[in-house]
């Protein structure tokens, strides 16, 4: 028996000594397949962070859902059992003026973006979701949306006409879809390319770094450009979590999750042509949208925002005025 305790002193003695020498794990989830912008965005952070933060910490990243979709992991930040997620579109359902974002044909170019991101993001967006018990580290990129179907090319809105189409967690997007004329229902990530595969969605949207590396070009005829979206990712943290690190180990992340940002809109503007290729390779067939047809369309969903949200109308004539 003294043995015993003895051996289980020691055991427990040493398991701090283990997890000192390996580094306490920061866990970083995703919805990204291997190949994505978002996970290339992770890894890099990841890598970066990990240089500086002298094994005391460990970021680890989980892609492809290994932790849950976009919603779960970030139930699973305010439980504690994650660290890091790293989401697109669904903030718009944390809070939502998130759902900026979401409508169309409001960001020209990356350039933009960044006059966004410093005029408005920092004041107008992150203070709402620390209000929801989130902090957003970093403003990566998701990317410029364009849809995929198996009926027939997209041309006009009037193409969306009952199809079909899968789209992510987030109200606006929704709406969007519906004034186009489309049957939009949200679904995880992980499930789009088995719903594209069997019939039960005849089509999604996604940026061309999530179209191919979930390879949905597989499963899918026609590839339309409508750009209609440009979605921005996010490095998120719940406050609770952040709070119980230390401060040098806080300043290194958030450090380094902005400092990530050029290296992913660097990757971003030289993937998206070599993707596209990749894919007209692989036999989907490309066309270009109407895009001034699309952008007549969605007025409505403009003054349904602008009605529905506080500080809208604002924030959108702001980053109207910031593309000019």
């Amino acid at each position: 028996m003294k043995l015993l305790k003895l051996g289980s002193i020691a055991a427990l003695c040493a398991a701090p000594l283990i997890a000192t020498a390996q580094g306490i794990e920061l866990k970083l989830g995703h919805v990204g397949e291997p190949g994505s912008l978002i996970g290339a965005a992770a890894d890099e952070f990841a890598k970066r962070a990990n240089a500086k933060l002298g094994g005391k910490y460990k970021v680890v990243t989980y892609g492809s859902s290994q932790l849950g979709g976009d919603k779960e992991m970030l139930q699973k930040l305010k439980l504690g059992t994650i660290d890091m997620v790293e989401p697109s579109t669904v903030m718009s359902s944390v809070s939502d003026i998130f759902g900026v974002f979401e409508m169309p044909y409001l960001v020209k170019d990356r350039k933009h973006m960044q006059r966004i991101e410093k005029d408005l993001f920092w004041s107008k967006f992150e203070p709402e979701v620390e209000k929801k018990g989130y902090k957003v580290l970093a403003l990566w990129e998701n990317g410029y949306r364009h849809i995929t179907n198996n009926k027939h090319p997209i041309n006009t809105p009037a193409d969306l006409n009952g199809i079909k189409l899968r789209v992510p967690e987030g109200k606006w997007r929704v709406k969007m879809f519906k004034t186009y004329g489309a049957n939009p229902s949200p679904m995880k990530f992980s499930e789009v390319f088995t719903a594209l595969q069997t019939g039960v969605m005849d089509g999604q949207e996604n940026p061309h770094a999530q179209t191919a590396s979930a390879k949905f070009y597989e499963v899918q005829k026609y590839l339309s450009l409508t750009g209609h979206v440009y979605t921005p990712a996010y490095l998120v943290v719940s406050t609770t979590g952040w709070a119980k690190l230390p401060a040098d180990v806080r300043k290194t992340l958030e450090d380094t999750a902005k400092e990530t940002q050029a290296f992913v809109y660097e990757k971003a503007a030289k993937d998206d042509d070599a993707l596209l290729e990749k894919m007209k390779a692989a036999g989907i067939k490309v066309n270009n949208a109407d895009k001034d047809a699309f952008i007549a369309a969605s007025k409505p969903v403009y003054e349904e925002f602008a009605k529905e949200v506080p500080l809208a109308k604002e924030v959108i004539d702001r980053a109207i005025a910031l593309g000019k």
